[in-house]
């Protein structure tokens, strides 16, 4: 009688190792690392591009407020420079002069917000740092007209010039 052998073969449990588990770790770890940079960059530069965009939007809408005064389709007053006293009358709208039935002109629909402080509109109506005729470029302060605004961040932009001076 010959007795066979019979070779068992052992069951390789179905799951990952401890060390396979680590280096995928490791892995995702480098990845995000890698990633985070490139996402608060894409962020920065749309946050810039809102602020372009809004920045934009405000300062047509102040000039188209201005060539209506100067076409006389807006009530000419006595030292006035011509441009909107306030940001909020370009929603509010101002009558038409021009107009036999006193409609009125709107410029804006709303006060866009700041993409950079992310602050909402102040109890005044704004949010921007607000730059009259009568000021000087380079030190902006506000007045009796708004001939431009700017954003009130500190920070600096990517191409290194500040944010309140685009």
């Amino acid at each position: 009688m010959r007795q066979e052998l019979t070779h068992v073969t052992p069951r390789r449990s179905s799951g990952f190792t401890l060390i396979e588990l680590l280096v995928t770790l490791t892995i995702l770890a480098l990845l995000a690392t890698l990633t985070l940079p490139v996402a608060q960059l894409a962020l920065q530069r749309h946050r810039e591009s809102e602020l372009q965009h809004a920045l934009r939007e405000l300062r047509v809408a102040i000039d188209a407020y201005k060539q209506a005064y100067d076409q006389g389709r807006i009530t000419h007053t006595v030292g006035a420079s011509g441009y909107p006293p306030t940001l909020e009358i370009l929603v509010e709208g101002v009558e038409d002069a021009s107009d036999p039935k006193k409609k009125k002109i709107f410029f804006l629909r709303r006060i866009p917000l700041d993409p950079m402080t992310g602050a909402g509109v102040q109890s005044d109506g704004t949010n921007w740092g607000i730059r009259s005729y009568a000021s000087e470029a380079n030190d902006p302060q506000e007045g009796d007209d708004i001939y431009d605004v700017y954003t009130r961040s500190t920070a600096v932009g990517l191409n290194g010039i500040a944010y309140r001076r685009w």
